[in-house]
């Protein structure tokens, strides 16, 4: 975080207090003393507008944007008792962590009931059975991700528009059926609680400060996706170039994403690789890299259909669009494998202990394969995927190209993961720090939202419901082929016949 390096002067005079809707007669003694003693106060104009009168520190209104102004603001006030204000639990969404990031050490902190402990108070829900998603200054889409059958989410919330974006996501999606509850001044004398469906859901906006609860019911007709990667391959928009399904599934494996990891899908096709690496955290982070302007858009799309629209899309051809990427902790190689430099560039990009992974369908690409396999080891497999098709009046196999992969870890000590888990908090910072909302996770006392901007969706047809035989062969050394990944990444055509190229938070 460029900028944001922690001032290795003293650490701050600085107490983060949590508050809620009921404000000053909801807090606790030692909360309320370290109010009444505070120089500086710093909090939203809500929250600040909470305090009595015997409160008599300065009141700063937080800037925005927020997360750049704070260490000018702690160096303004250097040598007085500064206390923070934050909706709800500090540390849930809220301003506390950032805190933590940027001083020398964590400050106080004094937490208040969150919303999502309020909002499951009110719905008799136990809170480590539900699904917590901020939407603060974040797309909505993001909710996608978390949709399945019988799930309870909590979602928080960006404004009083939020519950009809949550509505009309939950029936594009397939999720119409699902019930609502819009939560709002939880524990506050303006409690109020509105329900419905998402089908049926026409109430006006209401109180900016809100939760919203989803019990989440799938539609009959609905396409059902599940919580590990090998989606169906009807969830994607494509051309043809998509890793389908049954390999899809054994790349991610092969990838073995872990929180807070970058990956690199170069060649990214429909981005199906991408986008299911990102499903399976909400840390994990990704770069897709096309070529072609129509697949990149294309991609986007999917993302943002599938949950995902922090995927990064770079338009650009590699091995040269890789140049100025952030160091991955995995690549994925869907095309282009025989682009002069390809493997070279991708092999020295990744530090000790990162993971590359190649498919391929043709056999000057697995020719490759096999060399480098050769030279540095890892793990050489055939996938051939059959699928069941009728023949005349019986059923027969029919064959999809077979894909090469290697699959290969760096040598060497992984590097300590800081790098990981900072970067994948950057791209939270504008919304989670948007005025220390803090937990009640909306933008009620934001200095302004934070980023947004996605895509939208699409289908194709992968032979799911047919029987299906999946053969891998750990074959050592069998040149052979491709250029692409996907058995049946297309019946038939490669990933992308011949270069790669393509584009996170």
């Amino acid at each position: 975080m460029p900028g944001l390096t922690p001032s290795p002067t003293a650490q701050p005079d600085v107490t983060v207090v949590g508050i809620g809707a009921d404000g000053w007669s909801g807090l606790t003694g030692p909360s309320r003393r370290v109010l009444r003693e505070a120089d500086v106060l710093l909090g939203g104009a809500r929250q600040l507008a909470l305090l009595p009168a015997e409160c008599a520190g300065e009141r700063v209104t937080w800037p925005s944007p927020l997360r750049p102004a704070i260490p000018g603001l702690l160096a303004a006030h250097a040598g007085r008792r500064i206390v923070v204000l934050a909706s709800g639990d500090p540390f849930h969404y809220g301003i506390a962590r950032t805190l933590t990031e940027l001083l020398p050490a964590p400050p106080r902190v004094l937490p208040h009931p969150s919303s999502v402990s309020y909002a499951c108070a009110r719905l008799g829900w136990a809170l480590e059975e539900c699904e917590v998603v901020s939407v603060v200054g974040r797309p909505v889409a993001r909710i996608a991700a978390a949709l399945h059958h019988g799930r309870r989410l909590l979602v928080l919330g960006a404004g009083a528009d939020t519950p009809a974006e949550v509505a009309g996501l939950l029936r594009d999606r397939g999720f119409g059926a699902s019930r609502m509850w819009v939560l709002e001044q939880l524990g506050g004398e303006r409690e109020h609680i509105r329900e419905g469906t998402a089908l049926s859901w026409s109430q006006p906006p209401g109180d900016p400060l809100s939760i919203v609860a989803v019990a989440c019911l799938r539609d009959p007709d609905g396409l059902r996706l599940g919580a590990v990667p090998g989606l169906p391959d009807a969830a994607y928009e494509h051309d043809g170039q998509l890793t389908k399904r049954y390999v899809r599934a054994a790349t991610l494996a092969a990838l073995a994403p872990a929180p807070g990891e970058l990956l690199w899908d170069v060649g990214g096709g429909a981005g199906s690789v991408a986008v299911e690496w990102l499903r399976t955290h909400p840390a994990c982070r990704a770069v897709t890299v096309e070529r072609d302007a129509e697949r990149a858009s294309r991609i986007a799309r999917n993302a943002e259909r599938l949950g995902v629209p922090q995927l990064r899309v770079v338009t650009g051809t590699a091995p040269g669009a890789l140049a100025d990427l952030p160091t991955p902790d995995a690549v994925f190689i869907g095309g282009g494998l025989t682009a002069p430099g390809m493997l070279d560039a991708c092999w020295e990009a990744l530090p000790p202990g990162g993971r590359l992974v190649a498919n391929t369908v043709t056999l000057e690409s697995e020719a490759l394969l096999a060399d480098w396999y050769r030279r540095h080891g890892g793990e050489l497999v055939r996938l051939a995927v059959a699928h069941g098709t009728p023949v005349g009046h019986f059923t027969g196999w029919r064959q999809a190209m077979p894909v090469t992969q290697w699959a290969v870890c760096k040598p060497g000590a992984p590097l300590a993961a800081a790098s990981g888990g900072a970067a994948s908090r950057d791209g939270e910072a504008a919304g989670r720090d948007a005025g220390g909302a803090g937990d009640a996770g909306n933008a009620a006392d934001a200095g302004g939202p934070g980023t947004a901007g996605s895509p939208v969706p699409v289908t194709d047809a992968g032979a799911a419901g047919s029987p299906v035989t999946v053969t891998g062969t750990g074959a050592a050394g069998n040149p052979g082929a491709d250029e692409n990944p996907g058995t049946a990444r297309n019946s038939g055509t490669a990933r992308n016949s011949g270069n790669a190229v393509g584009d996170e938070q």
